[in-house]
């Protein structure tokens, strides 16, 4: 099955299509119209830069001519929100990084895949929406980050810290578990900064195989490892003039570390394969969902990498920690929802906020903007009941009144010393499976099922998310992945 998002990510978005070539734009056109835009196709630079000096609403281009260079900086200077996605027979390295000094957002090799378009469109519109306002605007305006940042004093102290780092080029470390809202803060510094202008690029670092990861930040040119047929720009050079947020920087290898600190001190890198030394101008912004303190000292983050990266920090506690917060973040994703699906639903009944408030939340913000989004879409009625909220939530499992966590004790004649009717876990492994196993149940619940959404909210990748639902016994839900 296959998420109506997917079905449709361009939906009701006007693009323009340039390209010489009829039967690569109306192929482009078409696989366009299928994602849901209304494309319109033209053939020479002059019509593409006519079209939009005409038509405010066109939000992106897709730009095919031999050299792109000039269409690319008319239509940035004069439609600076507009997405501009470039294809090419043969990009280089030189010619990707010229390509986007002058505005494009992406640059793909022709013939361009279908998916591949869609994605690359998709992810630069979502660059171009942040830039809305100018970057000394004092409102953050990011989407949801008011929700999740609430009234705790913690969470306010956030958002002082933000509007300060964000006029600024400093370096920023933000810790947190999963789903505490860390890549929304790492979009309101971006949208606060001089860079506000430029892209705003994001990778998990754990997301990645580590074979990839190098590939993926730095790039490469054609020929460097088996499968890279094509020279392939990295994020950051995509992030050039804008910012780069790595997340889950504490999984990132020895040898990565070394290359990332290498980039953070001197702005240069070479991609790999290539002897060509790039340098880039980016405001780096990471993340960490473990104390780095700790992996310093365990010897499995680098020290010195670790010092220049703790410039400003900035540390989300877990909804937990904050459950003053619930209420508030409950009715903000209610009242969004209940728009966005065209839902009658006004408000919660009393007992199902009640558990909402009681509940423990593992996947933080995450999972409560997931659970509350699931009970608008089921709710049948004005107010969301407490039958519309996930197994989860409604069973009390991680509560503070609720069922305690079943975790497997030893017998009264296994103890080696204490009193008999102490009950201690039987192992740590043991003690620990438990609240990992209710963790993946309740993003699963909030997910409804969905495998794929329950890996994000959780900070994992699908394929880890599948060994450990098997190592735990717990079996895959019937709905799509």
């Amino acid at each position: 099955m296959t998420d109506s998002a997917d079905m449709a990510p361009l939906a009701g978005t006007r693009i323009l299509v340039l390209d010489p070539d009829r039967f690569v734009r109306e192929a482009i056109r078409t696989t366009l119209d299928a994602a849901g835009a209304d494309a319109i196709a033209v053939e020479t630079s002059e019509e593409a830069i006519a079209a939009f000096d005409a038509e405010p609403d066109l939000a992106a281009a897709v730009i095919g001519v031999p050299n792109p260079l000039v269409t690319l900086e008319t239509l940035r200077r004069r439609h600076r929100r507009v997405a501009l996605v470039t294809l090419s027979e043969f990009p280089s390295v030189e010619f990707a990084v010229s390509a986007m000094r002058e505005g494009a957002d992406d640059v793909l090799v022709k013939p361009v895949v279908d998916r591949e378009l869609v994605v690359a469109l998709s992810t630069a519109l979502d660059r171009r929406r942040l830039v809305a306002t100018p970057a000394t605007a004092k409102s953050l305006a990011t989407p949801g980050l008011d929700a999740v940042l609430g009234e705790d004093p913690r969470m306010r102290r956030v958002h002082e810290l933000v509007r300060t780092a964000g006029s600024t080029r400093a370096t920023v470390l933000m810790n947190g578990e999963s789903g505490t809202g860390k890549s929304l803060v790492a979009r309101a510094i971006h949208r606060g900064s001089p860079r506000a202008d430029g892209p705003f690029v994001e990778i998990a670092c754990g997301s990645i195989p580590e074979t990839l990861l190098e590939s993926e930040l730095f790039g490469h040119v054609a020929g460097a490892f088996t499968g890279a047929h094509v020279d392939k720009v990295g994020r950051f050079l995509a992030a050039h003039g804008g910012t780069l947020f790595l997340d889950e920087i504490n999984s990132a290898s020895p040898a990565m570390q070394l290359k990332l600190l290498r980039v953070l001190q001197e702005r240069r890198f070479e991609p790999v394969g290539s002897n060509e030394t790039c340098e880039v101008d980016v405001r780096i912004v990471l993340a960490s969902n473990q104390a780095l303190e700790e992996l310093v000292a365990d010897g499995r983050f680098r020290q010195d990498l670790y010092y220049r990266i703790n410039v400003v920090t900035i540390d989300l506690p877990p909804l937990r920690d904050r459950r003053g917060d619930i209420r508030t973040l409950a009715e903000a994703f209610r009242a969004r929802f209940a728009e966005e699906h065209r839902r009658p639903v006004a408000g919660f009944e009393p007992e199902a906020i009640d558990h909402l408030e009681r509940y423990a939340f593992p996947g933080n913000v995450r999972e409560l903007e997931n659970a509350v989004e699931r009970g608008v879409v089921l709710c049948p009625g004005h107010l969301l009941r407490l039958d519309d909220l996930p197994d989860a939530v409604r069973s009390g499992e991680g509560s503070r009144t609720g069922p305690k966590s079943r975790l497997p004790v030893a017998t009264a004649s296994s103890e080696p010393s204490g009193s008999v009717g102490d009950a201690v876990p039987a192992s740590l492994e043991d003690a620990l499976r438990e609240p990992e196993r209710q963790a993946i149940l309740s993003a699963l619940a909030a997910c409804g099922g969905n495998r794929t959404r329950a890996a994000v909210a959780l900070g994992i990748d699908r394929t880890t998310l599948y060994k450990k639902m098997r190592s735990l016994g717990i079996a895959s839900p019937r709905t799509a992945v």
